[in-house]
């Protein structure tokens, strides 16, 4: 009896065991190769400027950051001429930029980032659930740790169609991505876990609307845009008139529809390369080794975007409004967000704060090119997996561990048959 129970721990054991080394080896990249030698950047730009050339349907615009300044740039498309002007719709990139003009605000004392978001509201207020409203707070909106369960993920309206007001998109989104509740309102007890909510954005742009009195695209132009003369971005549907604006693809080549929103600060942002690359700059740091912030935010509130406030599976995922990548061996991490909207738009801006390296790219047509090629980048700059590319791989770690698994009981049933055959044999 003792050996059989030995026997059986022995390969609970080993089955754990290689779900462990299976799990490290996926996060650390060990089967994994860099698209350039380390340290290599126009050996990486080349292999990136190969890779958008072979996977491209419609358009992308692509730019490589050392030390914060561009040193290579790389622009294709099947239609009109993009460059590092052509202004693209981004998708959630857009709630990054939406977070700095909600940290304006908390660095003027406009906001409290911990004071319940209800306490600001007059327009709309969330609806009573079984959990108490006032964990809600400014901070956990940013995080998405707020308990929202909305699921959002906007599909946008027609360019000629009527869009709801924020009231009732927050109400319940007619325009809610198919398969989500669509419904702002707490679910989850707030401050517990990290769930996405789109939802929480539009709540967010609420908020700027109600405590400045302007529209939020208004304010984010003079408040962030004007400052850090990011000359193009706006929040304001671009109409088709306006020259220099790429044109949305789909997956297979054809023209697709640019649709409009009620959610802008979770979806409706665009910018340019061009743009993006100031943006990044603005969290570098300046001469005295703080992020400099271009007089827009102050460089402690930088570096507290930059901090865990949301985690998964004991990973530090999320800051304020800024995804964390991977760690950058500085003791922060690789920072950053993406973007993917229907039907092929795809946006991926990351940079490393503890180098100044960076990568932009925005494209449509390809429903995920930029955010895997900004996922070898992180490798290649940091050594390990981003979040996104592991959430993109990890159903091929868990058939690795699956064909292990089988094969490791396989082995021990066959051993363990064996055992039995000599002890009868003996007996």
């Amino acid at each position: 009896m003792r050996s059989f129970l030995l026997f059986t721990l022995s390969t609970i054991s080993a089955l754990a065991l290689w779900a462990v080394l299976v799990f490290i080896g996926t996060t650390n990249g060990w089967t994994r190769k860099p698209l350039a030698p380390q340290g290599d950047a126009p050996a990486f730009a080349a292999a990136a400027a190969k890779a958008i050339d072979t996977s491209y349907n419609g358009n992308a615009a692509f730019a490589l950051l050392v030390d914060g300044a561009i040193i290579n740039e790389h622009f294709v498309s099947i239609g009109e001429p993009v460059d590092r002007d052509t202004l693209f719709q981004v998708g959630s990139l857009s709630k990054w930029i939406a977070a700095w003009g909600v940290m304006t605000l908390v660095d003027a004392g406009k906001l409290d980032l911990d004071e319940p978001v209800s306490s600001y509201l007059t327009r709309w207020q969330l609806p009573d659930s079984e959990f108490d409203n006032d964990g809600v707070t400014v901070r956990r909106l940013l995080s998405h740790t707020a308990g929202l369960t909305d699921g959002l993920g906007y599909a946008g309206f027609a360019p000629d169609g009527e869009i709801q007001s924020l009231e009732q998109s927050l109400t319940s989104a007619a325009d809610a991505s198919p398969g989500v509740d669509g419904r702002v309102q707490v679910g989850v007890e707030p401050g517990t876990v990290f769930q996405y909510s789109g939802g929480g954005y539009t709540l967010l742009q609420l908020l700027i609307e109600e405590v400045t009195g302007e529209t939020f695209a208004a304010y984010m132009d003079h408040a962030v845009f004007q400052p850090l003369n990011m000359q193009r971005s706006t929040y304001v549907y671009v109409e088709n008139d306006v020259s220099n604006v790429a044109k949305s693809y789909d997956v297979d080549g054809t023209q697709a529809t640019r649709f409009r929103f009620t959610g802008l600060a979770p979806t409706a942002l665009y910018t340019t390369v061009a743009d993006m690359a100031i943006f990044i700059q603005a969290h570098l740091k300046d001469q005295s080794g703080a992020p400099s912030g271009r007089d827009v935010l102050t460089p402690d509130t930088i570096k507290l975007m930059q901090k865990p406030h949301a985690s998964q599976m004991g990973l530090d995922i999320w800051g304020l409004g800024t995804i964390l990548y991977a760690p950058n061996k500085d003791g922060g991490f690789v920072v950053g967000h993406d973007g993917n909207d229907e039907p092929a738009i795809n946006s991926a801006v990351r940079f490393n704060p503890a180098t100044g390296n960076g990568i932009i790219i925005l494209e449509t047509g390809n429903e995920l090119m930029a955010t895997k090629i900004a996922g070898d980048w992180v490798f290649w700059e940091a050594g390990t997996i981003d979040l996104l590319t592991f959430g993109m791989i990890a159903g091929d770690m868990i058939k690795l561990i699956l064909i292990g698994a089988v094969v490791i009981i396989l082995f021990a049933l066959i051993l363990g048959w064996r055992m039995i055959r000599r002890r009868r044999r003996a007996a």
